[in-house]
């Protein structure tokens, strides 16, 4: 099977951090394919950044499901244009925050998700509350910017260090949720220095696109995932006309 998996930001250096997070998840026979929004910010920090990138990301939607995409993951921790997505496509379309959510309730009763921003907590903690898990988990941020997890002279990794210690100690998590695809690559470094369990969303949803494919289900097209309706969008948002996204 084929796994679209689309940063719907624009640096590059964090696609391939989660393309490695991919990989190392898949089965042996499934393909990752991940790719980089062509607009968009460089990073996804708060709902300004969430509603211009959701454009970039529905054109790399189309372009993969096209393609051959048997599935479809949206790799930002917001959740970003999910819900359009699967209206857009036929195929599964997954989000990293939902399928690491409902991973980790299998395996703790109490977890707590560390994200980067203060900004970035509300949106997330809504949609905790969304999928039915509020009363289990806890959102934290620790304040560090998306981009500087990249930069080795920064301390944001410190900082998220300082911010799982602390929800062990005061939230009483038996688990930790990475709130961010740009913390993939710390999950197994940060499961032996803490000794619980660290879930990485990008990995999660891979495990759940697989079995999704495998059990033959794609996304329903009745109700709210239905095809949007044909009609004119004018303006710079015309490519993005229902009839004329599908069809390009």
């Amino acid at each position: 099977m084929r796994i679209a998996i689309i940063n719907p930001n624009t640096t590059q250096s964090m696609t391939a951090t989660i393309a490695d997070a991919a990989h190392r998840a898949a089965a042996t026979a499934t393909e990752i394919v991940a790719v980089t929004s062509s607009m968009g910010p460089a990073s996804i920090e708060g709902y300004y950044d969430e509603a211009l990138a959701v454009p970039g990301l529905l054109l790399e939607l189309t372009k993969a499901e096209r393609e051959g995409a048997d599935a479809a993951i949206v790799a930002c921790f917001d959740d970003t244009g999910l819900d359009a997505c699967r209206a857009l496509a036929s195929i599964p379309v997954l989000g990293i925050c939902e399928a690491a959510v409902s991973t980790t309730s299998f395996i703790a009763r109490r977890f707590t998700i560390v994200t980067t921003m203060e900004r970035s907590r509300l949106p997330v903690a809504d949609l905790v509350h969304r999928y039915g898990m509020a009363a289990r988990c806890n959102v934290r941020a620790a304040d560090i910017p998306v981009l500087s997890l990249e930069d080795p002279q920064s301390n944001a990794r410190d900082r998220l260090r300082n911010e799982i210690d602390a929800a062990l100690r005061e939230d009483r998590a038996e688990a930790i949720v990475l709130g961010c695809a740009g913390m993939a690559d710390l999950t197994a470094a940060l499961r032996a220095e803490f000794g619980v369990p660290v879930v990485d969303g990008v990995a999660a949803a891979v495990k759940q696109a697989e079995a999704l494919v495998a059990l033959g289900l794609r996304t329903a097209k009745r109700g709210p995932y239905a095809t949007p309706v044909g009609k004119p969008y004018r303006g710079a948002l015309e490519i993005f006309a229902p009839q004329a996204i599908l069809s390009a």
